[in-house]
């Protein structure tokens, strides 16, 4: 495989990464803050609801480092193909 192949396909990962991670934020703060109060209308649930920010945070750091190591890298293949 070529180096301009390897960049592009850890252009692509690195995306994919990011939109994995979109997804599942989407996902989780849906269901926390979905229709109506927790567990849709359910005050008997109240007590088990807790807030997802502060996982969401950490996992979107790590997320965006990792993407940004292999876009990175990406980036330096494609540009090592065109000199």
């Amino acid at each position: 495989m070529s180096r301009r192949r390897e960049g592009i396909v850890l252009l692509m990962v690195g995306a994919l990464v990011l939109a994995v991670t979109a997804y599942v934020n989407y996902e989780t703060i849906s269901e926390a803050y979905g229709a109506g109060p927790p567990y849709y209308s359910r005050t008997t649930n109240m007590d088990k609801w807790s807030n997802p920010w502060p996982e969401l945070l950490v996992g979107n750091v790590v997320a965006a480092l990792v993407a940004r190591l292999i876009l990175r890298a990406g980036i330096r293949k494609v540009r090592e193909h065109r000199q």
